[in-house]
Order: C-alpha cells, then structure tokens, then sequence
C-alpha cells in the first residue's frame, strides 16, 4: 500500500518528496540494510520508481548501496537530520534529569521515557532506561502504538478535538475493523485520566509489561508528549505503579510542561 496521503486538491504537495522519505521511513527497529524489492513492497511504489529513489537517496548520501548484495542502509544523512531533530528539542535537555530522578526510585526494572507522536505510533525521543541488565530494552528511537499503550492513550488525550479527530479518521481509512476497540480504549483511558491525573496499559502493548503514562506541552503548547514509566510486569506491579510513581509522574509533567 502506498504511504502518502492522497489528496488532489493539494497542490502544494510534493509527491516525490514524500515518496523519498517513505522509503528512508522503511526500515524498522533493529533491521540493516532493504533491497529495492523489500522497498517496493512496503510502500507499494513500482520498482523502477523505487530504484529511481534509492539511486537519488544514494546520491545525497541518506542511503549507502552495497553493489555486491544489492542492498541498501541508512547513511550519515539520515543520522544527521535525526540528531538535528533531537538537538532542537529543547524539551529533551530538560527532560534528561526528570527521568533520571524517576527511574532511580525504588524499583530498580523501571524505565522512563519521554515520547512523541508520528502517525499511529509514538516514538521514543528520551529515555533513562533500567538499572537492571535483564529487563525491558527501550531505546530513543523505539516505537509504541498510539492506540495501545499507555504513553499513546496519554497524548491522545491532551489533544485538541480537531487534532484527534483527525488521528482517529486516519486509523479509520487504514484499517475499518479496529475502529470500534479504538474509540473503546481511548475513552477508557480519557475517564480514567480525568479521574486519576494518569494513563495505564497492564499488558495491551505487550502481555509482559506494565506502564503509566502522562501528556506532556511543550513550552509554547505548539507540540504534545507522552512520559511514561513501566517494565516487566514480573517485577513492576500495578500497585506500585499507581501509589509510589503515580504521584511523581504526574509532578514531572508538571514540571516539564511549566504548569502551577
């Protein structure tokens, strides 16, 4: 299936921009290099299209080839506009001691992190990770699903009406059937946010991890994140979740969004 939007009363859209960054947007967590077929598949362009692409991704050095097995990487390009996004996000140098402060609580497999939304996922843009070497890997950069998780539910919920209709709509034309869980979900989580101050996911992500989650605005109210802290649900328990690191959670959201 094609990854651009498709809307032809934009006439400032520029598909073949668009096009070059679904295929950089191709590759996934832990995933090296992507022929031009795997390419072709994900974004459902034609294959000359894509040999087209990465030729020109090439050329610009966000990709790198490897002539002898016909695959392709991400080059120092991408990594340059990724550390450039992290560097201008103010939010995430003030962030840095908040999760530091949260992970080091008394439950040594939490891990705390700092999200933003892309699309229907959420993706990691901070992270102060568990003291423990056994425990949930999360990096920046990891993803969530917006709809089911903790950390995605609590940025839904900070959203404008307009804003989130929108979101919802978007699911909607991508996939019709799971409308009904998502609108289910996400007032759960809004009448269990306007009761408790927080979000939770007890295993919807992942059946072996346990979470909470709180929106956080930027300073000028322009962008939304989500803070959540959790782990393995064999060590990190519900109720502690929600008597010990509920209330600090909520106080760090605070604190980053400059709220009285």
């Amino acid at each position: 299936m094609d990854l651009i939007p498709e809307d032809d009363k934009d006439r400032n859209f520029v598909t073949a921009l668009a096009r070059g960054l679904d295929v950089l947007r191709c590759f996934r967590p832990n995933e090296v290099e992507l022929t031009n077929t795997d390419i072709s598949d994900r974004t459902g362009l034609p294959k000359p299209t894509v040999s087209r692409l990465t030729h020109t991704l090439c050329r610009l050095e966000y990709l790198v080839a490897d002539t002898r097995t016909g695959t392709y990487r991400l080059g120092a390009g991408v990594l340059q506009l990724g550390f450039g996004v992290l560097a201008g996000m103010e939010i995430g140098d003030r962030a840095a001691e908040v999760l530091r402060d949260l992970r080091n609580g008394p439950n040594s497999y939490i891990t705390a992190a700092l999200g933003e939304r892309f699309r229907d996922q959420v993706i990691y843009v901070a992270v102060h990770s568990s003291r423990e070497d056994v425990a949930l890997t999360m990096h920046v950069g990891s993803r969530l699903p917006l709809f089911r998780s903790a950390m995605g539910r609590a940025i839904l919920v900070a959203m404008s009406e307009e804003e989130r209709a929108a979101v919802f709509h978007s699911a909607r034309i991508e996939d019709p059937d799971g409308d009904a869980d998502r609108c289910a979900r996400f007032e759960a989580a809004r009448a269990e946010y306007e009761d408790r101050g927080f979000c939770s996911g007890y295993g919807d992500w992942r059946p072996d991890v346990n979470g909470i989650a709180v929106p956080v605005l930027s300073l000028n109210r322009s962008r939304i994140y989500g803070l959540n802290i959790g782990g393995p649900s064999f060590h990190v328990k519900r109720k502690q979740l929600e008597t010990h690191y509920a209330p600090r959670l909520i106080e760090a959201a605070k604190q980053l969004s400059l709220r009285a």
